[in-house]
């Protein structure tokens, strides 16, 4: 098989996605079709639509673009159906019904952001730094009925250093990503559409198989009783979005959200759980085991700043919770 024998249709959203679907093009390879999100509302009163990135990107290059609102819409079914493809890349997008994954001669590949079968779900590079991983990569696989679980083509690692945040490894991941789609079409090529695959089954060796759950408001407050690792960890891994947040409490008891997007570990010993101390120019917070210091801050309705110009604007603060 030739490259140019691949009827390819690309699915996906954010900007994590455009440099796959930028590689293929790059590289010679037949996208038919994309399909992305239906345009966003914006704006203060939601009269502007914005397109995914990955739409911006097709639309530049000349590609087909469908946003279906429902992926079992008939219409769209057959207006997929038409194009043809015998394989379907997927990139960040979203749940695919059996009827539109299974359509293609040669199925439906994701690339996904971590290294399966850990962190199967929809934020694994989140939860990958909240946990302390120290390495993490991308892995392409066939979808199949369950979410994350196909039979395993490629895989690549990645090192997350100490001091990395979300943004970090996510940049990270999507050009290792896009290195890997291409080293997997060339498989699929090579291999005349039936590469070899590995269970997932067979690659745990007996581990527990750690979860990437969706991360909502409520997952990003910070739980100071943890140790002060646990919680560097935890800010990294929301950083700079969604970011992770907490209640700073007033000498006067009133409270204010914080965000915290950048701390330091120390081997100060703690005091009570959530004290602040401040020293000079200096904030600390008092996690379950020492102090952590904080580094860049955002009160609610406020810029992201240093912690010298915070401390410059706010007086009183007490602890936080």
């Amino acid at each position: 098989m030739r490259k140019q024998d691949l009827r390819i249709v690309f699915m996906g959203t954010p900007e994590f996605a455009v440099e796959t679907l930028q590689a293929l093009v790059d590289n010679g390879y037949n996208v038919v079709a994309v399909v992305t999100q239906p345009d966003k509302p914006v704006g203060r009163h939601g009269s502007i639509l914005q397109p995914s990135a990955v739409k911006q990107y097709a639309t530049e290059h000349g590609l087909p673009v469908l946003q279906p609102e429902k992926m079992k819409d008939p219409d769209f079914i057959e207006q997929l159906r038409s194009y043809h493809a015998n394989l379907q890349v997927v990139v960040a997008f979203r749940m695919l019904p059996e009827v539109v994954w299974a359509m293609p001669e040669y199925g439906t590949f994701n690339v996904h952001a971590a290294l399966l079968p850990q962190y199967r779900g929809a934020a694994p590079i989140n939860w990958a730094v909240i946990n302390g991983e120290t390495v993490t990569g991308v892995t392409t696989f066939f979808l199949d009925h369950d979410i994350d679980t196909g039979r395993i083509i490629m895989k690549k690692s990645f090192d997350i250093p100490d001091d990395a945040d979300v943004e970090y490894v996510y940049n990270g991941l999507m050009h290792l990503g896009s290195q890997l789609c291409l080293e997997t079409l060339d498989a699929i090529v090579a291999a005349d559409g039936h590469p070899q695959t590995v269970d997932q089954d067979s690659v745990l060796d007996g581990f527990a198989i750690k979860p990437a759950p969706k991360i909502f408001k409520e997952t990003c407050e910070i739980d100071w009783t943890k140790t002060a690792k646990q919680v560097y960890d935890f800010i990294r891994g929301l950083s700079p979005y969604p970011g992770a947040w907490t209640r700073l409490v007033t000498a006067d008891g009133k409270e204010t959200v914080l965000k915290i997007f950048k701390a330091r570990k120390t081997n100060r010993p703690a005091q009570s759980v959530g004290t602040i101390i401040i020293d000079g120019k200096q904030l600390f917070v008092s996690a379950g085991d020492c102090l952590l210091e904080l580094l860049e801050l955002q009160l609610a309705g406020k810029k992201r700043m240093a912690v010298r110009d915070f401390l410059n604007g706010i007086k009183n603060i007490s602890r936080v919770r």
